[in-house]
């Protein structure tokens, strides 16, 4: 049976103070809170700007033994370049400090615009450049630009596996050849639930299914009911039944929803953690 693990996408949200987060608790002490209450955190403030290697190894040290992140890649390369000559900015990336996770670095998350149509040359070249495993990305990283010298981290501790996962949001990623291009590269499709903002792909391409529940009545706003997260835990013990790895997080956090649907849907599937102290 594949490992479950849910979660959210990032911790730090003003709302969820004195709601999820106890009234007074710090804001340095809500990744170490919310890690004690889900299993996995998506890592968004790479998403915006290159972090350092000590806020990586920081956030490493706060959570408990097991525990994983997910990190999503910078916007430059999907959004603003949109994969189109990024060697470099993946580098740069790499070389800003994602290798301090150690132990607990978990997939990497590449959110397509919903403006990116789907381009099979353009795809194939940016699938080639991703590294499977932490040597092969400290290698890359080592190609970073005169922007990271001083505070590049290019050594991988330990050769663990890395794994990458696509969320496409343009309907022209329907084309049978992405979901071809993916396994042949093995990375995953993201199946992402957004109350039909964007295109729902469910085609299962490696042994990794990763799972973005952005809302499915309200984008980012709405929580899910009961019967919603039944539904949910149904599909991903039929995944994890397979044999694969399922990685779920909650993006509904405007009404600090996110928090709470992760841990209900945990506690559905028997993985949840035995929670903050």
């Amino acid at each position: 049976m594949g490992d479950i693990r849910i979660g959210t996408s990032g911790w730090r949200y003003p709302p969820w103070r004195g709601t999820f987060y106890p009234s007074g608790l710090v804001q340095r002490r809500e990744l170490e809170y919310l890690s004690r209450a889900v299993t996995s955190i998506e890592i968004n403030g790479s998403f915006y700007s290159l972090q350092r290697p000590e806020n990586y190894r920081a956030w490493a040290a706060e959570v408990p033994m097991g525990f994983v992140f997910s990190v999503k890649g910078p916007r430059f390369v999907t959004h603003m370049k949109q994969l189109r000559d990024v060697e470099t900015p993946i580098a740069n990336f790499l070389a800003s400090g994602v290798l301090a996770l150690g132990v607990t670095l978990g997939p990497v998350l590449w959110q397509l615009p919903p403006r990116m149509r789907f381009d099979a040359d353009r795809m194939a070249r940016f699938l080639q450049l991703l590294p499977h495993t932490t040597s092969a990305a400290a290698a890359l990283a080592a190609r970073h630009d005169e922007r990271l010298e001083g505070r590049a981290l290019t050594v991988a501790e330990a050769d663990r596996p890395v794994r990458h996962a696509i969320e496409p949001r343009h309907e022209s990623f329907r084309d049978p050849g992405f979901a071809a291009l993916l396994r042949e590269h093995g990375v995953a499709t993201v199946v992402s639930d957004s109350d039909g903002a964007w295109p729902r792909f469910d085609d299962v391409t490696t042994d990794l299914v990763y799972a973005r529940l952005h809302g499915d009545a309200e984008l980012y706003a709405s929580g899910y009911s009961a019967a919603a997260l039944d539904g949910w835990a149904e599909r991903i013990r039929a995944w994890a039944d397979d044999g694969r790895d399922v990685v779920v997080y909650f993006d509904n956090d405007v009404k600090v929803h996110a928090p709470y649907d992760a841990v209900a849907l945990a506690e559905r599937l028997g993985v949840a953690p035995a929670g903050p102290a």
